[in-house]
């Protein structure tokens, strides 16, 4: 799964690289968790990509209350189609969720220790995210988004069973496009090469979601730990 990430860059930086006009902007942010806002691309045939703020963990149209949102953080890609909450998102609602790098914790012994994974370009990607607006009984309507997931790599298989779908960078205008092609979608979703990624171990501050600040992101040598 994916449950923390990263996202290093400012909104304008993220709206250039991934050719976006900034309708809503975010802060660089070091400990995303679920429920916070993270930044997500759409795009629109007419007026193309936009660079958008959703809440993590999507919350399906029907839903009686956005709680649900929180277990709904990471869609699984082998049942995207099978499962009422991501079925219409992935027909008609697909975005990438902006990131540098996600977390996960590798057990060994009784420690579970936070590892960081990125590309080793350290160049922000985008996962294969899905979205949906969700209308409370009274107030405005909330857009929500969960994060794709597939079987992990060489790099992510040591630490995790599943991990987040990066896409390409020639396969973003394909996900974000309106046609829905489900043998093309379904082939984006695979693990990320793992020669072009990168596992390190990093401060426990990240342990905390009050903790968010590039500290959490820095390598930590075996001699550093604190136990």
């Amino acid at each position: 799964m994916c449950g923390r990430f990263v996202r290093k860059k400012s909104s304008r930086q993220i709206a250039e690289q991934f050719h976006a006009q900034v309708l809503q902007e975010l802060p660089p942010s070091y400990n995303i968790a679920p429920t916070d806002e993270v930044s997500a691309i759409i795009a629109d045939p007419e007026q193309g990509r936009s660079l958008v703020s959703m809440r993590w963990g999507l919350v399906p149209k029907q839903a009686a209350d956005i709680r649900v949102g929180a277990r709904l953080i990471n869609a699984r890609s082998e049942t995207l189609e099978r499962t009422a909450a991501f079925r219409n998102p992935f027909k008609y609602r697909r975005c990438l969720i902006v990131a540098s790098g996600f977390y996960e914790w590798e057990k060994i012994g009784k420690e579970k220790i936070p590892m960081l994974l990125r590309l080793r370009s350290d160049e922000t990607f985008a996962f294969a995210g899905l979205y949906d607006v969700w209308t409370p009984p009274s107030g405005a309507p909330v857009t929500t988004c969960t994060i794709i997931t597939t079987e992990p790599n060489e790099a992510a298989k040591p630490i995790h069973d599943r991990m987040p779908v990066i896409l390409a960078r020639g396969a973003e205008d394909l996900w974000l496009s309106p046609e829905f092609n489900p043998e093309v979608l379904n082939s984006l979703l695979r693990p990320y090469p793992s020669q072009e990624m990168e596992a390190f171990e990093v401060s426990r501050l990240v342990n905390s979601v009050k903790n968010d600040s590039p500290e959490c992101i820095e390598p930590v040598a075996w001699s550093e730990r604190l136990f």
